[in-house]
């Protein structure tokens, strides 16, 4: 069993981004929104990671968030509030076909069924600035819902905890190489 000062994030991998926010002119916009797309295989079923990715209680243990409520129902307004950040804010769940996909906020997953677990895809909408941070964070937190799946929990790894962590600074320039983008300051 690996307890949290034994995890190391592994090498990037299953990332791409969709660049967005171009204006008419052709120059981005300088704040201009993209469109992290992470893809991960579980060896659990969609029912049993569609569990994680709604029930709060599952969230607090994996996610860079906490929510007030249950995610697996369209038209629920829920509060987020990110780790690190302490004001919360309303977002309504879009989609809720459970256990294929889920969307809320600026965030959408996928689950497919795929060779005894589920093939899962994360859609996240994050400042072009910190997408290399953002890929970084999201890496960590699904090694950790791995581990918590697996029934052997280390605890959430997010936010300034997760920036602390060894193998952060080669995560997020593992991801800025591949998405051909500055690293972070």
């Amino acid at each position: 069993m690996m307890d949290r000062e034994q995890y190391t994030p592994g090498p990037a991998y299953g990332a791409q981004v969709s660049k967005g926010g171009v204006q008419k002119d052709g120059v981005e916009k300088e704040n201009a929104k993209w469109t992290l797309i992470l893809v991960r295989e579980l060896r659990h079923s969609p029912e049993k990671v569609w569990q994680a990715l709604t029930d709060p209680a599952q969230l607090r243990e994996w996610a860079p968030f906490v929510v007030d409520g249950n995610l697996g129902t369209v038209g629920a307004t829920v509060n987020v509030t990110w780790v690190g950040t302490p004001t919360p804010f309303a977002t309504r769940v879009i989609r809720a076909d459970a256990p294929k996909l889920l969307e809320y906020g600026d965030v959408r997953w996928e689950l497919e069924a795929f060779g005894g677990g589920t093939r899962l895809t994360l859609w996240h909408s994050i400042d072009r600035r910190f997408i290399s941070w953002g890929a970084a964070g999201w890496h960590i937190a699904l090694d950790v819902l791995d581990r918590l799946l697996n029934g052997s929990p280390i605890g959430r790894i997010a936010g300034a905890d997760a920036m602390k962590f060894d193998g952060w600074q080669r995560l997020v320039a593992e991801y800025a190489k591949q998405f051909r983008v500055e690293t972070p300051k």
